[in-house]
């Protein structure tokens, strides 16, 4: 139940941010005992991984916090945070990287089930946070985009250290998300209901 708990809260994070459990899971095998990677991904380790992951980060990290930018961010990233999602759940997990050596074994054996569920995950958090970014930016002109990023980078960066070191706090990103969703649709259905006299006069 831990585990997966651990690997929830990975794929969670990385819908916010794709590279910060990648780095923090990697970071955490190399230098310290608190993580310890399954065979097939200590590849998250590695010194080189590593620095690409970082530079990444540093991209994202700027790109999101400018207004209109984080948009353009947030259509790229309908790919790649669902990717990280899938390598983190399935490393919380212990899933290994057959699919590269043999993808019929992968499928066959249903490896491929945590990659799917740490994607799924993962693009529900991004299509939240995407959904809800040109919102904030409409409301404030633009004013809330770094805040708002600032906030999702510590919340993933928090999701991440709860899901290594007490992994039953992940339920409250759970909720988190589960609150942001209620949130998004009502906010949406409001604005249609507005928007429809408008349209019929």
């Amino acid at each position: 139940m831990l585990e997966l708990l651990t690997a929830t809260g990975l794929a969670l994070a990385a819908g916010l941010n794709a590279w910060i459990p990648l780095v923090l899971l990697g970071a955490l095998d190399r230098f310290t005992g608190l993580v310890e990677l399954p065979p097939g991904w200590t590849w998250l380790a590695n010194e080189w991984v590593l620095l690409i992951l970082v530079v990444l980060l540093v991209v994202e990290f700027l790109a999101d916090k400018v207004p209109g930018l984080d948009t353009v961010n947030d259509v790229v990233q309908t790919v790649v945070r669902p990717t990280a999602g899938g390598i983190a759940f399935g490393s919380g997990l212990g899933a290994t990287t057959v699919a590269v050596t043999d993808p019929e074994t992968f499928f066959a054996t249903q490896q491929w089930v945590p990659i799917a569920v740490g994607v799924a995950l993962a693009l529900l958090v991004h299509l939240l946070k995407a959904g809800a970014r040109p919102i904030l930016n409409a409301a404030t002109a633009g004013v809330a985009a770094p805040i708002a990023s600032t906030a999702e980078d510590a919340g993933s960066v928090l999701i991440v250290v709860a899901a290594v070191l007490a992994p039953i706090l992940v339920l409250l990103a759970i909720a988190a998300a589960v609150a942001a969703t209620v949130w998004l649709l009502r906010r949406r259905r409001r604005r249609r209901a507005v928007a429809a006299p408008d349209a019929s006069t």
